[in-house]
This record gives structure tokens, sequence and C-alpha cells, in this order.
């Protein structure tokens, strides 16, 4: 069978002072199989989109706001992911600059800025505890990454950094 994944983005602003970071907590809707867990915003690319293209429409669409500089921090290939154990190719972003005011809430759930520094205390999906930190870090090379689940668990995590 051929691979064939759904691609999509997902992106973590920073704040001006670069200490915070706006968390969408989904608790919008109880059907939602995120239910209660903390994420970045984004979603699906459109056929028309690049992934540049996507995060930005992403985040216009969840947060109300521009996005005016950001950072591709890198790329995971999420095989057996969710409750319909689909296979998703992500592009994770660091939005480091936007213009706007951000929504206090979206169609997900409410939107919060959560210090960097507390950000995994936080309910979320277990797999994001293995890349986050790569997103904060200051090491500027791209990571790209393989995190096969199995049953909404992460079976392993592994990822080259170029």
């Amino acid at each position: 069978m051929p691979y064939m994944p759904i691609a999509g983005t997902l992106g973590y602003i920073l704040s001006p002072d670069r200490e915070k970071v706006l968390l969408v907590h989904r608790n919008a809707r109880g059907d939602d199989d995120q239910l209660g867990k903390y994420n970045g915003l984004g979603g699906k690319m459109e056929p028309d989109e690049d992934v540049a293209s996507c995060m930005k429409r992403e985040i216009r669409e969840e947060a109300g706001i521009e996005v005016v500089r950001m950072t591709l921090r890198g790329t995971i290939n999420w095989t057996g992911f969710g409750p319909k154990g689909e296979d998703w190719l992500g592009f994770i972003f660091r939005i480091e600059e936007f213009s706007g005011t951000p929504y206090a809430k979206n169609e997900e759930g409410d939107l919060s800025w959560v210090p960097v520094s507390e950000m995994m205390e936080l309910p979320m999906w277990d797999g994001d505890r293995y890349f986050l930190p790569l997103v904060f870090d200051a090491d500027e090379r791209i990571f790209h990454g393989y995190m096969p689940y199995e049953n909404d668990q992460p079976k392993s995590w592994r990822y080259v950094r170029i």
C-alpha cells in the first residue's frame, strides 16, 4: 500500500518577550479526540497551499492574528495517529512575530498564554513531550522525526537534525 499521509502544520506562537507560548486548550467540543489536551495551532494543508501558506492561514483562522515571522523547526512523520489511525506528515513551526491581538478562544477551545518553562506540565499528547524541547531550544538546525502511534500512544521516537 502506498504511503499517503495527511499533510498538516502545527505552530507555536511566542509572545513578544519570548517567555510565553499561545496554546489552545481543547475544551470546547465533547466529541474532540483531543479533549482536555493543550496544543499548538494548525491543521490540514489544502490542495492549493504550500506549508508556509497553510501555517499562516491556520494561525489567522484559529487565533485571529497575522504571522509576520516564523521558522520551520522540524517535520514529523506520525503513523497510526489518533482514533482513526491515520498517517500524518507534520511541519512544525515556531511563530516568532505576529501582528494583531489573539482571540481568547476559538471553536476548539480557550486560547491562553503559557510560560514556555511550564508548558511541559500541561496535559498534552504524550508524543509532544518528545519534540517540544526541539521547537524551543537554541539549536538552529531543523529536526526530522518519526513517531509511530498505536492506541493513542507513541511507540517510539527518533529524529535527526540537519
